[in-house]
């Protein structure tokens, strides 16, 4: 007749945990564990830093994009333009009607191109700065470091030309007498 009742001569056989009991005796002696056991239940989830390489593309992005110009800029220059056309009187001085229609125009063009530059610069910035508040010991990756990197330095050439543009130094309206 068969029993259904364990041999209390052998010890169970460890598989999840470092250590077992021996039953005869109480103590608890070393097991091995497996590897892939061990592999699964030590291994942390780290993240892969695909957000700060599109941070950085983005950052370039947006650098070319103020240097270029974008269809927000085009479209609020052409109201500008309607505005400045609808509002300035016939009458009135050649200088001020090129300021209105044209000059209001240029500097509407060079805020957005600046909005533009000022967003690339701070997402730059944020994605370089980004592994000081991260994980201790991680290193982010080359090419988001350089991508990063060509998103400030367009963001600063941006922001610089459209300073100029706004002021009138680069490219001002032309003198009406």
């Amino acid at each position: 007749m068969a029993t259904n009742a364990v041999d209390e001569t052998e010890a169970p056989e460890a598989t999840t945990d470092e250590r077992a009991v021996d039953t005869k005796s109480g103590a608890a002696t070393d097991t091995e564990v497996p590897a892939e056991v061990e592999a699964v239940g030590t291994k942390e989830e780290s993240p892969s830093g695909v957000g700060q390489g599109a941070a950085a593309v983005v950052s370039a992005a947006l650098g070319v994009v103020s240097l270029t110009g974008s269809w927000v800029g085009t479209v609020a220059a052409a109201r500008q333009n309607l505005v400045g056309q609808l509002q300035t009187a016939q009458g009135a001085s050649v200088a001020k009607q090129i300021q209105a229609v044209y000059g209001d125009a240029w500097q509407t063009t060079a805020l957005w191109g600046g909005l533009f530059a000022v967003i690339a610069l701070v997402v730059g910035v944020g994605t370089l700065a980004r592994p000081a508040f991260g994980t201790p010991g991680r290193i982010q990756a080359p090419w988001v470091k350089s991508v990063a990197w060509a998103g400030v330095a367009l963001g600063v050439i941006g922001l610089f030309l459209a300073v100029l543009k706004y002021t009138g130094i680069l490219l001002g309206l032309p003198s009406a007498s």
